[in-house]
């Protein structure tokens, strides 16, 4: 299974409740805090929901 790294690049302040709760969920927390995920469909699926406040990155 490939690896991808997700980094936060902006702030969650204004945005919905369910974008909160989906960085809380791949455990970003602060501005450029990285997490590193296998690239599973559900992953994606969160990744894809916050792509705008993220950067994503394969490993």
């Amino acid at each position: 299974m490939a690896r991808i790294k997700v980094t936060k690049r902006k702030s969650a302040i204004n945005r919905t409740k369910r974008q909160k709760l989906t960085l809380e969920a791949l455990g970003l927390s602060k501005i450029g805090q990285s997490v590193e995920h296998d690239a599973t469909p559900s992953i994606l699926g969160m990744v894809t929901k916050v792509n705008h406040l993220v950067s994503v990155e394969e490993i």
